[in-house]
């Protein structure tokens, strides 16, 4: 994410943020306040996106041998949670407002969700490319397309108001918007906390230890580990049963099982343990009580 488009949309989220602030006081919209506060939300997401995107270019350390890429994941998992916690609050005190109505003037709240509109709508267009190819620019965006589709929520329910002076209209726009908030932003929760928890990646591990094992000089395959980095760097490491070869040879069937790896299975990260007789009774995936036996 370019340096200028961060700081025009955090400028943007700051301007939307303290308009629709003085909106919904002045016109008693809830829907207001609470685009308001998604969109104090998001001025703050972009920040640590923002922030968390550059630590995770940094290189390799001897401290951190896999590099600072996890800090963006954490970084998504903290705004989709924020997101899911503040509409959960949001839709409670809409519940509220639709036991007890409160009167919202509908102009003033007409021309605020106008304004917000747009401005969500340019900050989620200039977010649109980094957010098909990071999961933390993702929950960004979806931070800013949210708030762009509740002003869509608040204008239908401006008009509403205005016009027939439909004022519970305003507490369950409210409810809607949260609840769609919550529905895209739980996978993100998902994704990330398997992450985090070295959660397998989704790939058909039997496949792929019938195409090793279909390579020249395998005998078997077994200790399979395979976890993520980031949503796009996969790490894997198996141990192999070969027949006896000089290590001169051992090197060149490497070379065949990482690049099967790469290639069909996007993998980019490969640790292989040859070995020809040990291990070659346990199961594809690790079990300790394996070890402990042999």
């Amino acid at each position: 994410m370019a340096g200028g488009r961060f700081l025009l949309v955090t400028v943007l989220n700051v301007v939307i943020t303290v308009f629709e602030l003085l909106g919904g006081l002045l016109s008693g919209s809830l829907s207001l306040l609470s685009d308001a506060f998604h969109n104090l939300g998001d001025a703050v997401s972009v920040i640590l996106s923002y922030v968390a995107h550059r630590i995770g270019c940094r290189r390799q350390t001897r401290s951190n041998t896999f590099g600072y890429r996890r800090v963006e994941i954490l970084t998504a998992l903290l705004n989709a949670g924020v997101l899911i916690l503040i509409s959960v609050i949001l839709a409670g005190e809409a519940v509220r407002r639709l036991m007890h109505p409160e009167p919202v003037k509908g102009d003033i709240m007409l021309l605020v969700a106008v304004v917000s509109f747009v401005a969500n709508l340019l900050s989620t267009i200039l977010l649109n490319h980094g957010s098909k190819h990071n999961l933390n620019i993702r929950a960004t965006y979806l931070h800013l397309l949210s708030d762009a589709l509740a002003s869509v929520g608040v204008i239908i329910g401006a008009v509403l108001i205005t016009v027939w002076q439909i004022s519970w209209v305003d507490p369950l726009i409210t409810i809607l918007v949260a609840a769609y908030i919550v529905y895209e932003s739980w996978p993100i929760v998902k994704q990330t906390f398997s992450i985090l928890m070295e959660g397998a990646p989704h790939l058909d591990y039997e496949a792929i230890a019938q195409d090793i094992c279909a390579l020249p000089k395998i005998k078997g395959v077994h200790h399979l580990h395979a976890w993520q980095i980031d949503e796009n760097n996969l790490v894997f490491s198996v141990h192999v049963n070969m027949v006896d070869l000089p290590l001169s040879e051992v090197e060149p069937v490497y070379r065949q099982i990482e690049g099967l790896l790469c290639e069909k299975y996007n993998v980019n990260h490969v640790t292989i343990q040859a070995e020809c007789y040990r291990g070659k009774d346990e199961s594809l995936f690790y079990n300790q009580n394996d070890w402990r036996h042999n």
